[in-house]
């Protein structure tokens, strides 16, 4: 079959679903991974066709994209600050938000590492995207990350192979640590803070695939996990080391006063690029 004639097929499919766009997103996703053909390709070569084993993995495509199951863990990788990564149910899907983030601390260091070693943690890594990221583009630095899941550490470490990048992961629940145990010049989290009041704003495909562990806080403390990072860095940064945040863009002012409540300086509250509050940066 005529892969041009399949894409008329693939839209009409998930047309009730989805908007025109997005399906084509999801096709020329599908024909880089199966076909390694961009769009281009197909319009310089409209008399491509797909073989018996090919159609029957478009065809696995479309059925879980009718169950409304993201396009990332269907194919089961996706791109983040211009970098291959492997993704599951068992991670969060990266965000561009969270390209944003890397993005922050990139630009404020990448003119500043000397000879000496930068040394940065990333608090909730998941898929490993964060750090991953950021040894990539700031090569003389020493990354550690940290999850309280096994499987999420396991994509983490698959992760940094990919990428020809050594980050050291260790496996640990932030809620119950006292202390890091050794010092940094960074720390970074992305961790979880949608409050479950703010569940009818998710999209069902989010919910009922994505792991509600990294996604989910109780309404009644929502700044939970920023309050622990916070405590932890005020022990484990180096003086004048910077504390990078993700936030929930309905709290920012209440992420910002707590941190300050705990002495930190230069708190800055960023906006993403869609105009909400979504980073904070500050120093010990």
């Amino acid at each position: 079959m005529l892969l041009k004639n399949y894409k008329t097929i693939f839209l009409q499919e998930l047309s009730t679903l989805y908007d025109e766009k997005e399906i084509e997103s999801f096709f020329y996703l599908t024909l880089e991974k199966f076909h390694q053909k961009k769009r281009i390709d197909l319009a310089l070569h409209p008399e491509m066709e797909m073989d018996t084993l090919q159609r029957e993995q478009w065809e696995s495509v479309l059925s879980a994209l009718k169950k409304q199951k993201p396009i990332q863990y269907i194919l089961g990788e996706t791109e983040f600050y211009g970098l291959r990564f492997l993704v599951n149910p068992s991670v969060l899907i990266p965000r561009p938000e969270t390209e944003e983030l890397v993005d922050l601390i990139v630009s404020n260091f990448k003119s500043k590492v000397s000879n000496s070693t930068l040394k940065i943690l990333d608090i909730g890594t998941g898929s490993g995207c964060i750090p991953i990221a950021l040894k990539k583009n700031l090569p003389h630095a020493e990354v550690f990350a940290i999850d309280v899941s096994e499987k999420a550490l396991e994509t983490a470490t698959k992760n940094a192979a990919l990428n020809s990048v050594e980050v050291t992961f260790l496996l640990k629940n932030i809620l119950e640590t006292e202390d890091l145990g050794q010092q940094f010049d960074i720390i970074v989290s992305n961790p979880p803070y949608v409050r479950n009041l703010e569940k009818a704003e998710i999209n069902p495909n989010v919910l009922e695939n994505e792991p509600h562990l990294a996604l989910f806080v109780d309404d009644d403390d929502a700044l939970l996990f920023y309050r622990k990072i916070a405590q932890l860095a005020q022990k484990n940064l180096n003086p004048n080391g910077q504390l990078y945040f993700e936030i929930n863009q309905y709290l920012g002012k209440e992420t910002l006063e707590l941190v300050e409540s705990f002495g930190f300086k230069k708190v800055i509250l960023h906006k993403d690029i869609y105009g909400n509050d979504r980073m904070i940066k500050c120093t010990r």
